[in-house]
């Protein structure tokens, strides 16, 4: 069974950090876009990163968050710095098959259950 399980969420305050990570199983995701999106109350989901050689960014977390990934551990990590209570969401791992419009959520074919992350002001 494909599984994507997210951790690392939690509270922190305004200007903390995070690191979040994602443990992919069943299959080997090394040839995969990988992905985070998160998702508040009310929301749409929406692209935060993706990783496929490259690394893309959305430009309201450019410069605070860095994906990366250990493909040896089947693994995708997120790390927030100078997080903002607009951060607040809940956050997924995603992966995508044709590595291609990283920046879309019908693009991806696996995802994880999230994992949440609150910033307080």
């Amino acid at each position: 069974q494909v599984q994507l399980v997210e951790s690392g969420g939690g509270l922190v305050q305004a200007g903390g950090s995070l690191r979040l990570s994602c443990a992919a199983s069943g299959r080997t995701f090394s040839r995969d876009a990988m992905g985070w999106f998160r998702q508040a109350p009310g929301k749409e989901r929406e692209f935060v990163a993706a990783i496929s050689g490259r690394e893309y960014y959305a430009d309201s977390v450019k410069g605070r968050f860095t994906i990366s990934r250990d493909n040896a551990k089947n693994t995708v990590d997120l790390q927030m710095n100078s997080l903002k209570p607009e951060d607040t969401a809940v956050y997924y791992c995603a992966a995508n098959k044709r590595r291609l419009l990283l920046n879309r959520r019908e693009m991806y074919d696996y995802w994880g259950q999230g994992t949440q992350v609150t910033v307080s002001s």
